[in-house]
């Protein structure tokens, strides 16, 4: 049985299923990150709550502290993070590209210092597949080389390029039959730059595809834009990862464009600085006016941070400095958009995506859709 079925498309919008060795993710879907093996604040059974089925952890990170042995000796991620549905690892790419002070790249692969200890370590495409084995993650993601949203055509050019030999070489050094690895298009902002690799890659029939190097500096018209001609060279049975994606406007632009999975800090991050989602916009509960509020966050949330505090609680928490605040809200930014990706899903199978857009982007305030 294929790793993924379409169900529903409605123009470029996708409903999906992707299956993987820990569970059904019914897809598009919202993907929390936890770098270090833990979504910041959020217990393993309040994301069950929250309707998560699927979160990131990172392979850099992971690989420096604990090791893949001590995770290995605790019987692989899912049972050393108490996770029992499914997880995407990231290679580390784009965390050694957002450190590149104290990297060194080449045809073999990323030469870096440990930013924890300054000790030197190198990732080529093969030791990365190796440690996500070890890791024992559902998705596993290849080595690319990542620049920066300004990067110039030669720059982009040659990182796509040697993106598409580290894939060729990490696609011949997988032994694992449960994990699905998927590959990633680079190209800076280069229309034919990404859909030249789009089309390399999907020839080397990875079981998944993801699109990197974006939302990395460039204007955001841009980033859509480049989504959107990627989107289209990738195969229409294969699932399609957005990296990197989480602002509510920009989850749906994604879906719009054909993606199915995203992954972000945000949520959390915004949580840590008393920054709430709804779906009408966003509330900064460090603002007076929420001192004396005693409606929930969201009225149209479900979530048990919605179905428990007031504005007002939740606003003295923060002013005295609280742990419970940041973890509550968080609680409900990830719940938010769960359901956001679980009602773009609802309205592509209706057929009714295009209207259900238009409607989510004007509640929440601000951007103007674009047209795919």
């Amino acid at each position: 049985m294929s790793a993924f079925s379409l169900l529903a498309d409605d123009r470029h919008a996708r409903a999906g299923v992707l299956r993987t060795a820990h569970g059904e993710v019914p897809t598009p879907a919202f993907m929390p990150v936890g770098t270090q093996a833990s979504v910041k604040g959020v217990a393993p059974d309040e994301l069950l709550a929250c309707g998560v089925r699927v979160l990131l952890a990172n392979a850099y990170h992971l690989y420096l502290r604990p090791g893949a042995e001590v995770i290995a000796a605790a019987g692989g991620l899912h049972r050393f993070m108490a996770w029992p549905a499914s997880i995407l690892t990231d290679s580390g790419g784009f965390q050694i590209f957002s450190l590149s002070r104290l990297a060194r790249i080449d045809d073999e692969g990323y030469h870096f210092a440990s930013h924890l200890d300054g000790s030197r370590h190198t990732f080529t495409p093969e030791s990365v597949v190796a440690l996500q084995e070890q890791l024992g993650s559902d998705i596993a993601m290849v080595l690319d080389h990542v620049v920066a949203g300004d990067a110039d055509a030669a720059l982009a050019e040659e990182a796509a390029a040697r993106t598409l030999r580290w894939a060729q070489r990490a696609r011949e050094a997988i032994t694992r039959s449960d994990q699905l690895t998927f590959a990633i298009v680079q190209g800076g902002t280069f229309e034919h730059l990404r859909r030249a690799q789009a089309q390399a890659l999907a020839g080397l029939d990875f079981p998944g595809y993801a699109v990197g190097g974006l939302w990395v500096g460039e204007e955001r018209r841009v980033g859509l834009a480049m989504l959107t001609v990627t989107a289209a060279e990738l195969p229409t049975h294969k699932p399609r990862y957005l990296m990197g994606v989480g602002t509510p406007e920009d989850v749906i632009e994604a879906i719009a464009r054909g993606m199915d999975l995203f992954d972000c800090v945000y949520p959390t991050r915004c949580a840590r600085h008393a920054l709430v989602l709804t779906r009408s916009g966003r509330l900064n509960l460090r603002n007076a006016s929420y001192a004396r509020d005693l409606r929930p966050l969201d009225a149209s949330c479900s979530c048990v941070t919605c179905r428990t505090y007031s504005r007002a609680y939740l606003a003295h928490l923060f002013r005295a400095g609280e742990l419970l605040a940041p973890r509550a809200v968080s609680v409900h930014n990830i719940a938010m958009l769960v359901a956001l990706a679980g009602e773009a899903r609802a309205a592509i199978l209706d057929r009714r995506f295009w209207t259900w857009r238009e409607e989510q982007l004007s509640r929440l305030g601000g951007l103007a859709a674009t047209e795919p």
